[in-house]
């Protein structure tokens, strides 16, 4: 059984891949992770501290060649 891994998704990605990552990781669409991040970020203020943080942290798919 393969364990899932967090991964940047840069197949979907806008900024650094983190929304779509984390939309693939829990299956789910990536607008509904972009808007929860974005009301985190205009409400408490520190959800861009935290995409920040997962833009560092989070490693990229395996495969994937940056141009």
């Amino acid at each position: 059984m393969m364990k899932k891994r967090l991964y940047k998704d840069n197949s979907d990605k806008k900024i650094c891949g983190v929304c779509s990552g984390i939309a693939k990781y829990f299956d789910i669409d990536p607008t509904v992770v972009r808007l929860i991040w974005t009301v985190l970020v205009v409400c408490a203020g520190s959800g861009l501290l935290a995409y920040i943080i997962c833009a560092i942290v989070m490693p990229d798919e395996p495969g994937y060649i940056d141009d």
